[in-house]
């Protein structure tokens, strides 16, 4: 994994997303949030298991992230799986754009974390792994870790 920027929280990652997609490209992308989902996210009570961001009328927006509810909140807390706005450059929006319409890509929130205290989000531009790709990818990994434990045990 890249090593943690300084001033950079890890709120959390969507694992998952690495073993189903293969990702070319990563964005950085601001969040439009309300503040009880800020207060949510800084006890790290989020989930980006089954959320994707869409690319909408010029704008890009991220759907099925569930923020939990904040602990201390009263009658006026969020929806915890509301539509959130992310906030990109436009020449980025619509090179998004045309590579989730051309060469059918989708785009996967990453990772969530703070940054300088501003919320940040990682999206990646990313292509579905078929099952047949997914099992090299383990027999890859498994071959990796026999190689170095044989390493490990030869050289003591």
């Amino acid at each position: 994994m890249a090593k943690e920027r300084k001033g950079e929280k890890l709120i959390c990652q969507n694992k998952p997303a690495w073993r189903n997609y293969t990702v070319e490209e990563t964005y950085e992308a601001g969040m439009v949030l309300l503040g009880t989902e800020v207060k949510s996210l800084r006890e790290g009570r989020a989930n980006l298991k089954d959320s994707y961001a869409r690319v909408k009328e010029g704008e890009v927006f991220v759907y099925d992230l569930h923020i939990s509810p904040y602990s201390h909140g009263n009658r006026n807390n969020h929806d915890p799986l509301r539509v959130r706005k992310l906030l990109l450059h436009r020449q980025e929006i619509k090179r998004l754009y045309g590579k989730t319409r051309e060469r059918g890509l989708t785009l996967v929130p990453l990772k969530m974390y703070f940054r300088d205290g501003k919320v940040k989000m990682e999206i990646g531009v990313s292509k579905g792994k078929k099952l047949h790709d997914r099992r090299e990818d383990l027999k890859r990994k498994a071959d990796r870790r026999d190689m170095e434990r044989a390493f490990k045990d030869r050289s003591r």
